[in-house]
């Protein structure tokens, strides 16, 4: 069940029909693995987590490099040479 913020924080998404409060619901509950987490990897997590999603695992062995830093909008310089995960 989603908390009174939680409805607040998403009311746009349960408006839609399409999605509703048990949309939200199944969206806060949902489970997501992400492999890779690059120049479209990052920008999926921001979204998946803006949207909502309960839990969100992220598969990425490789380490952040100053050259990733304008497409991989999660990391700053103070990441570089840290492990993506």
């Amino acid at each position: 069940m989603l908390s009174p913020e939680e409805k607040r924080k998403y009311i746009r998404q349960i408006m839609m029909q399409e999605i509703g409060l048990p949309g939200q619901e199944k969206i806060r509950n949902a489970k997501v693995a992400i492999v890779g987490c690059g120049g479209l990897g990052c920008p999926v997590l921001l979204y998946l987590a803006s949207a909502g999603v309960g839990t969100i695992g992220i598969i990425d062995f490789d380490t952040i490099n100053i050259t990733n830093l304008h497409r991989q909008i999660l990391y700053g310089n103070a990441d570089v040479e840290k492990k993506k995960t």
